[in-house]
Parts: C-alpha cells; structure tokens; sequence
C-alpha cells in the first residue's frame, strides 16, 4: 500500500507523519533526518525488541552510523525518574553527544520517556518516533508532549519536544493483543468526538473491521486521526487554548489510572471510561443532550472498552482531579461535549463532580480488583 504523509506545521520544526504498512523497514525515511547524525540511540522496552527490532536495525545501517541500543522494562508502572536516568545512564557510558540520533522504539511509555529523555540530555537532541502501539500511533506520538508519572499525578513532570519524524507502521498493529488495540481506538473515538462529527459516524460504521484491524480501515482511522491532532497542535503546540481539548475524557480518565496504580488499566481503557463519565457529566451541565451521551457510550462499549468507572471513593477521584495539569488553584477544570464533535473546557464545582460520581455508582470505595473487560 502506498504510504500516507500528514504534515506537523510548526515552522522550522515542522515534521512528517508516515502512515502505512511496513514502514519501520525503509531506510529512505530515516535518512534525511540522520545525516547530521554522529550516532543513533534506539531506546525500546523487553516486548518491543524481539518483534521489531532487528528490522530497525538494518534499515538503520543503511546510515552507517553507529548504533547504541537501550532496552527497558515494560509497562506503565516504569514510567519513571528511576528509568529515565537509566536512559541518560546508557547514554553517558556510550558517550552519546549533542549530534546523537534518539530513536523511540515502542508504545506510549518509550514514546514520552524517550521524548524526554531528548530534551533534557546535553540540553537537547534530536528524536524520531516508531510508535508500534494504535495509542501511540494516534496520539503519544504526535504534538511533542513527553514526560513520566509521579505517584502524586500522571504526566506532571516533562517538557514539550517535538520529534523529527513519525513513522506509524500499522502493519505491526496486528501483533498486538485485542485489548491492546480496542485501548488504541479510545484515542480515534475522543479525536472525532470533540472535532469531528463525521469521522465519528465513520468509526461508527467502522467499529468491527477496526477491532479486526483491518489494514485499510485503519490506516484511514490513523491518518484522520493525525490530521486532527496536527492542526490542533500546529494552532496550540504549548496548550494555553485549544489543545487542551484533546484531553477529553482525561481528567476522569488519569485519576482512575493513579487511583488503581498505574498499569491496573491500559491508558486508553481509563481514558474510554473517563469519556463516559465526561460525556454523563457534560449532561447534566446541560451542554450535550442524552442522545449523543448515549451513542458515544454505545461506540465504547462496541470498542469493547469500559464504561463503569472503579468506586475508588468520590473524594478519592476529586483528590486526584485537582491535581491534573488543567486544574486552576485547586479548581478543576474538565473538558465537556457540546454536541459530537465540538468540546469546551469549563471549569466544574466539586458539588456537580460528586453528583456525576454518585449518580455512576462510584462514590463510595471498594476493596476489590477491577477488570476492565467486564465492565
């Protein structure tokens, strides 16, 4: 299948996105962005390496640069100082230097961790992202954010760094176990959902052969996806407006995964879950009506992704919401749907998040494991 470019317009630091299949082994993509390049670190995780790898490889040979590999454990509980100064760690002992090429060889977690681990060493070096994840794919990988966890707040300490280059390989998608890909398509549901009322009838349409992974409906579902996120950002990279909309569904979303643990819940799936909740709430502000509630909850539940949040106690999650980065002197700020299609962000009060809470059957705490596949 031929290959799909969608442009980051930001100036002197715009980049491409390339979308399709077998992408990750085409040393024509990585050549205009390694000529400068003194060395090429990849920066991957124990999953990633063994399946995709030796492919980036030996397209990277190509370059004749030489090649520090940096491999890292797997999973969200990871995201963390103590790995990050494992990346900086490898990379002093191998005497990576200011021309040195970071590569991002993985889902979400590399993608951030890499992302930042670029902007902090020697003050900044350049960096090309492979998401292998639908998440990453569609949003971690595009707009520049990078960052780690802190027990206290998901996301609260990283920088915003662009990349020089996406390369999304969809083919590699089919690797990927079920959850993994119905967690990915919680990001393509909220991008239609606050932008895109016609895309949102395509996933509609599209639900079973994208949970499928179909090759050509989700290459459409990632470039529609991609074009949306890239002029948001290229109108808000540093999120002081508008950007702030792509965070639908987060501020719920980020206080169950920190509430759980990280890990306990895929990103995507607390993010589908915090859409429910977000979507419910925007209800009862009185901005969207039941219908639209309603059929966004049916296109979650058809993604097989949870709508039932965790009873981690209503206090509890107005705890942690009042530490997302959108919160303002301690008032909490949430993204709202007015219709599919179109969002605000709009400040709430504790009183209409506890009603939202209460009226979904989590305000009280429950000492019990909570799947995210049965609910």
């Amino acid at each position: 299948m031929a290959i799909t470019t969608v442009q980051v317009h930001l100036g002197p630091r715009a980049y491409p996105i390339h979308i399709g299949a077998d992408l990750i082994s085409r040393a024509d993509l990585y050549a205009p962005h390694l000529q400068g390049a003194s060395s090429i670190a990849m920066v991957t995780n124990t999953t990633v390496e063994p399946l995709y790898a030796q492919r980036v490889r030996a397209a990277l040979a190509a370059s004749g640069k030489r090649l520090i590999q940096i491999v890292l454990p797997d999973g969200e509980a990871y995201k963390n100082w103590e790995t990050l100064n494992a990346i900086f760690e490898q990379l002093l002992r191998a005497r990576a230097d200011r021309a040195t090429m970071l590569i991002a060889l993985g889902g979400g977690v590399v993608g951030d961790m890499t992302g930042f681990a670029a902007a902090c060493y020697m003050r900044g070096v350049p960096f090309i992202q492979i998401p292998t994840t639908l998440l990453a794919q569609v949003d971690a990988s595009v707009g520049g954010k990078t960052g780690i966890n802190h027990r206290l707040g998901k996301n609260m300490i990283g920088a915003f760094y662009q990349p020089s280059a996406v390369i999304a390989d969809t083919r590699g998608l089919r690797t990927l176990p079920e959850r993994e890909r119905c967690a990915g398509l919680s990001e393509v549901i909220k991008t239609a959902a606050i932008a895109d009322c016609v895309f949102f009838e395509w996933i509609e349409a599209q639900i079973e052969a994208l949970r499928a992974c179909d090759e050509t409906a989700m290459i459409e579902a990632v470039r529609r996806a991609c074009e949306i996120k890239a002029r948001i950002v290229a109108a808000d990279e540093r999120e002081r407006g508008m950007r702030a909309l792509l965070n639908f569904g987060h501020t719920f979303g980020h206080a169950i995964e920190a509430g759980l643990g990280y890990g306990q819940w895929l990103h995507g799936e607390a993010v589908g879950c915090g859409m429910a909740l977000a979507a419910d709430l925007s209800v009862r502000l009185g901005h969207l009506d039941e219908a639209a509630r309603a059929r966004l909850a049916r296109l979650l539940q058809a993604a097989r992704l949870p709508v039932r949040a965790p009873a981690l106690g209503a206090d509890r999650y107005i705890d942690l919401m009042r530490s997302d980065k959108k919160a303002n002197a301690g008032q909490i700020h949430c993204i709202v749907l007015k219709r599919l299609g179109e969002a605000l962000m709009t400040p709430v009060s504790v009183a209409d998040v506890k009603v939202c809470l209460e009226a979904n059957g989590v305000s009280t705490s429950e000492q019990r494991e909570y799947d995210p596949r049965i609910y």
